[in-house]
């Protein structure tokens, strides 16, 4: 790590916890830190231990932004691509990662990816070690908060330019980022994006006027639409906060996949305990999530009602895992709707929702190959 990148996290680390207890300060939860297992020092230890395989040059710091905001972000680069760098430079690469997630999930992505190019990867606003602020309860505010971060980090970095690349709910933040500052994308590769269709109607008529097969399929028991609709009285991922010290064993119990996904780096609970702490804290970004949510995930303001407004210059690449359960119909559908311009439909075999951690390999090839169209 860079010398000069090592003293400022130590320094905005203390910052950041106090902006996170500080907006939980006027919530009746206010107490539950003290009963659960985390914090922001812990989150940042556990994020060490996965940072500390990477082996390219990498820089880590808060990027503070005009409203002092901190955007966690990190930034790899090659020796051998600086030394090169007089033959022409490479289009940054910009990694945003999904729901509950942080940059702690691109550890099998980030070396190989940044052989060739700066790569930048950053923790959401909301998420993670960066700052966990208010987020209003309108859907289009909140996504313009998310959107308005994401541009603020642009600017305060530097970058004129940038390939970007947006996992889940980042691949819908950055569809959003991209519709409206076209300029700053020259391509846009978004994994598994959620967010994108509209919400299936209760029923649906066939042409003769009788009831589809869908609309056959019988309605849920009321007993699951009354826990799901306790449960939309409250952020997503509550349960884990709520379940105070028995946090880590929920995760662990109901997200092993996680630890698997990584096993081969880790024979430990690293990754999962990386999970916990990310989410365990005050919540902010997911709170900005609901808000642009519907029950069961299905997004207020469906992104392929407004790929239209993409320029058909900007080429446009989805990336899907063959066994997700996120359909790659929406991927079709956007293709078809975007007519002549470029946007290409890929499935990655055996790879399930986090595509670059099941099929890292696959994955960096892909979007290599993807990079080096853009430059």
């Amino acid at each position: 790590m860079d010398p000069a990148a090592t003293t400022a996290p130590l320094q905005n680390d203390c910052e950041t916890e106090l902006e996170s207890k500080k907006l939980g300060s006027n919530s009746v939860w206010s107490w539950w830190p003290s009963w659960r297992p985390t914090s922001m020092s812990l989150l940042k230890t556990t994020e060490s231990k996965i940072l500390a395989c990477i082996q390219n040059d990498l820089w880590a710091r808060f990027v503070t932004l005009p409203n002092q905001d901190k955007i966690w972000t990190l930034t790899l680069t090659n020796k051998v691509v600086r030394k090169s760098a007089e033959q022409g430079p490479k289009t940054p690469l910009v990694m945003v990662h999904g729901f509950g997630g942080g940059v702690g999930l691109w550890i099998r992505n980030l070396d190989a990816l940044s052989r060739s190019r700066p790569v930048y990867a950053f923790d959401l606003l909301g998420f993670g070690r960066s700052s966990r602020p208010y987020f209003p309860s309108d859907a289009i505010k909140a996504e313009e908060q998310f959107v308005d971060s994401i541009e603020q980090w642009r600017k305060s970095v530097g970058l004129e330019s940038m390939i970007l690349l947006g996992h889940s709910l980042g691949g819908y933040l950055a569809t959003s980022y991209a519709i409206q500052y076209p300029s700053r994308v020259s391509h846009l590769i978004l994994v598994d994006p959620w967010g994108f269709p509209e919400r299936p109607q209760a029923q649906t008529q066939t042409q003769d006027g009788q009831s589809s097969e869908m609309a056959k399929r019988p309605s849920p028991p009321r007993w699951v639409k009354a826990i799901a609709a306790v449960f939309s009285l409250f952020n997503p991922l509550a349960v884990i906060r709520a379940a105070g010290p028995w946090g880590p064993g929920l995760v662990n119990r109901f997200r092993p996949d996680f630890k698997r996904k990584f096993e081969d780096l880790f024979d430990d609970d690293t990754m999962t305990q990386y999970i916990y702490h990310c989410n365990a804290q005050t919540p902010s970004g997911e709170v900005g999530f609901r808000a642009m949510s519907e029950s069961l995930g299905w997004a207020k303001r469906p992104m392929l009602q407004r790929v239209s407004l993409l320029p058909p210059s900007m080429p446009v690449t989805m990336l899907y895992g063959a066994r997700s359960w996120v359909s790659s119909s929406s991927g079709d559908l956007m293709a078809e709707l975007r007519k002549e311009a470029h946007t290409k439909v890929m499935l990655i075999d055996d790879a399930s929702h986090h595509v670059y951690a099941d099929q890292p390999e696959e994955f960096n090839k892909v979007v290599n190959d993807i990079c080096k169209s853009a430059d």
